[in-house]
């Protein structure tokens, strides 16, 4: 987002502009922000076949997906339903990998049956994937590397507690289970967690995977999962993607080395992609004075970006109606019945009733997360592209919360 000239824009197109035609509250999101995120991340692995799968989770929509699709991406998946909304987008099902949790038989079948790349992470599945598809079906194995990256144990997940992935000390248990059933394992994957910033995390769970990998001759790829910390606010430390990248593509390059053979280097960037380059309008409803705080109480809440009550994070909020009025400090809040603070006592300029707030960051986890808690509807989606605002989804109605509600006659 940017202000020239009093005027704040997003790609180029009037913050005020796109509030007039779509109405606030509304997820904006920038496409070349998205495309060029794509781009710093890919070109960073020098001397490597690196490979990027989108992870969709932090946001779903299918014209983000076709977008990523155009500039050579592949898609990771946790759900069923996001590997169809990947398929309907224009992925071919090899390019999607699949890595549910605690899901049933049932649904590792349908991803079988789809074509999709699988990835196991429990003894138990691996067995019954075995004993069903033997060698036919080549699937990657998770394993938890039992690392804490990032420093909270809310987005870490790669830790000895974590529910994802196999133990790195079952490796034996995997080899026994893989060699009874003549499993065909084609990748190794680890997932840490969140926000890491230092290669020193990627590299040491990367040694784990070296190690292990010595156990399984037939692998293709790599998958280091993702975590790449992105800035939130002014002053953060962000990951060093030059550092990273070129730490570890010659780590990479002496692996395959030393296996034998050139194998695809995986990422599943997924907050790193889009999270800077949504932005979230929401229009202030009151303005309330205590005898403590100043709150600036706006038409959203919760319901529609979770991640400050969930995650205790932290979004930069600006006053876009105002960009020059003098400092005050307020506390901005939402309208659902619950403490739901979108950001507490934050300097922004003057806020009256009616003024457009940005919230930033919040091309991930925003509408993905969102909810019709208290009975609220969800907001519209819009893509900035080529210098216009396109709708990419239309703003809940009443009759969508009634649509699967079955009325009895009482």
């Amino acid at each position: 987002m940017e202000l020239n000239n009093a005027r704040y824009t997003i790609g180029g197109v009037s913050v005020h502009d796109i509030v007039r035609e779509h109405a606030a509250p509304v997820y904006v999101y920038d496409s070349e922000r998205i495309v060029a995120n794509y781009h710093q991340l890919k070109d960073a692995f020098k001397g490597v076949n690196v490979k990027l799968k989108y992870a969709c989770k932090a946001l779903s929509n299918i014209n983000v997906l076709k977008l990523l699709k155009t500039e050579g991406s592949g898609l990771d998946t946790v759900s069923i339903q996001e590997a169809r909304i990947g398929l309907k987008a224009g992925f071919e099902a090899k390019e999607i990998l699949f890595t549910p949790n605690s899901v049933g038989f049932d649904e590792i079948r349908e991803a079988v049956n789809m074509g999709l790349a699988i990835n196991i992470d429990e003894l138990g599945i691996l067995e019954q994937f075995g004993s069903e598809f033997g060698s036919s079906v080549p699937c990657c194995i998770r394993l938890n590397p039992h690392i804490m990256a990032g420093g909270n144990s809310h987005i870490s997940v790669g830790h000895i507690d974590s529910k994802f992935g196999i133990s790195i000390h079952q490796v034996p248990h995997i080899k026994r289970i893989v060699k009874n059933y003549g499993i065909h394992v084609n990748g190794l994957h680890m997932h840490t967690g969140s926000d890491i910033l230092d290669a020193d995390v990627f590299l040491r769970g990367a040694k784990l995977l070296y190690d292990a990998a010595a156990e399984f001759d037939e692998l293709e790829f790599m998958d280091f999962g993702s975590g790449f910390k992105v800035k939130y606010k002014e002053g953060d430390v962000t990951t060093d993607i030059e550092d990273i990248g070129q730490r570890i593509s010659a780590s990479f390059k002496e692996f395959c080395k030393s296996y034998g053979r050139e194998l695809e280097l995986w990422f599943e960037p997924g907050k790193y992609i889009v999270s800077d380059a949504g932005y979230f309008l929401v229009q202030v409803n009151v303005v309330k004075q205590t005898t403590s705080t100043v709150f600036a109480g706006v038409n959203s809440g919760q319901n529609h970006l979770l991640r400050p009550m969930m995650y205790d994070a932290y979004h930069k909020i600006t006053n876009v109606s105002n960009p020059n009025g003098p400092e005050r400090i307020y506390s901005v809040v939402g309208y659902i019945c619950e403490s739901d603070t979108l950001g507490y006592d934050r300097r922004l300029t003057e806020v009256r009733i009616g003024d457009i707030l940005a919230i930033s960051n919040t091309g991930a986890y925003g509408f993905s997360m969102s909810s019709n808690y208290n009975s609220r509807l969800r907001p519209a989606e819009v893509l900035v592209k080529d210098g216009k605002a396109h709708l990419i989804r239309k703003r809940e109605k009443l009759e969508d919360l009634l649509a699967n509600q079955v009325e009895l006659d009482i």
